[in-house]
């Protein structure tokens, strides 16, 4: 299963330079610019969980495999990208492919660094890329829902399911508001609306790229960006991109080192990193052997065959029952055979709910 983070925002606030840091790369290529990336890229990065390590000295495990999130660095929106200004429509289809959207905003000052709009304004910038995105669900809703109403009026009972909640985000877009606070009263509803791949339906999180001695406290813009992040229920981030590709060069007692002197306690790319993984309500469980210690991830509320079917879809096919040990029992206890002794390794069915931090091994037939 895998899931997707892209980068969005305004040309050169810092997208390119930020994916390479995250999949510490030169793919995306970073320059002072408008449409120096006309292609997104694409990179995966591991999800830092020190949980794994722990887990693999206790199982003596050859091999540490970490789960992994999708980073897809979206060329630059402009004003009127949803119109086809700039590289419009061709980004705002790799925008709707994605899970969830990353949005960089510039909160640092630079006059060696062009801005489209020669002022520095987040909130100013945000609006900007909004605005685009809801028109452009707006465009497309207003297409669909009139031809959904007539086929509900002919009798066809899946648009008249698409007609009701299709009409309340239609309403919402209408208001200016996004599409993500529609309501949908069913499975049904539900069903219908996330194939509708509406973009202003993506979570989203904010990452303000400061200056590098702003990056342990912030500043007033990057505050004026939480404050609208609060404002809308979304997550906020500081990061500074220069430093994240500093940090890429060094190795870890370097990395250490730098981020003291910074007045770090772990690099900005991991907080992304983290801040993306809860966006998307993932959680994770993990498998422990002498060949490997494996993380796994799947979205909360996740019941144990689905979690068999990360891992393969015969697992799923096949699922017997789930031998199942909480993370803390199996530290405090040193692995699988002493919480089996302690009665601490459950048997879990079908219906049991993974949680975060579960140690399983699957029994299944096919």
């Amino acid at each position: 299963m895998g899931f997707k983070c892209g980068i969005v925002g305004l040309p050169n606030v810092g997208k390119s330079t930020l994916f390479n840091a995250l999949t510490e790369t030169q793919a995306a290529q970073a320059a002072n610019y408008p449409f120096c990336t006309i292609e997104p890229n694409v990179g995966q990065v591991a999800v830092p969980d020190p949980r794994l390590d722990t887990l693999a000295a206790i199982g003596k495990s050859a091999k540490i495999i970490p789960t992994q999130l999708t980073f897809v660095d979206i060329a630059g929106l402009v004003k009127g990208a949803s119109q086809g200004e700039g590289l419009g429509n061709q980004f705002l289809g790799n925008i709707r492919e994605v899970d969830a959207i990353v949005h960089v905003l510039r909160c640092f000052e630079n006059d060696d660094i062009q801005h489209v709009a020669n002022k520095v304004d987040p909130i100013a910038d945000a609006e900007v890329v909004e605005t685009e995105l809801l028109l452009s669900d707006l465009d497309s809703l207003e297409k669909r829902v009139p031809n959904l109403i007539k086929r509900d009026q002919q009798g066809d009972k899946e648009a008249r399911i698409g007609a009701s909640v299709l009409g309340q985000a239609l309403e919402l877009l209408r208001e200016g508001k996004p599409a993500r606070l529609t309501r949908p009263k069913d499975e049904e509803e539900a069903r219908i609306f996330a194939q509708a791949q509406l973009i202003t339906a993506k979570p989203v999180l904010y990452v303000c790229n400061v200056n590098e001695d702003e990056a342990a406290s912030g500043n007033a813009l990057s505050e004026a960006v939480f404050a609208k992040a609060k404002a809308e229920g979304a997550n906020a981030v500081v990061v500074s991109a220069a430093i994240e590709a500093d940090l890429v060069t060094m190795d870890m007692d370097e990395r250490l080192v730098f981020l003291e002197e910074m007045g770090l306690h772990e690099t900005g790319l991991a907080r992304v990193i983290h801040s993306g993984y809860d966006l998307l309500h993932l959680i994770t469980f993990f498998t422990v052997g002498p060949k490997e210690a494996r993380a796994w991830t799947v979205e909360k509320g996740s019941k144990a065959p689905q979690a068999a079917g990360a891992i393969h879809s015969d697992f799923e096919r096949g699922f017997i029952r789930a031998e199942t040990i909480a993370y803390d029992d199996y530290v405090v206890l040193g692995g699988e055979a002493a919480a089996r002794d302690a009665g601490k390794l459950r048997q879990e069915g079908k219906d049991y709910v993974v949680k975060d931090g579960d140690v399983l091994h699957f029994k299944f037939n096919v």
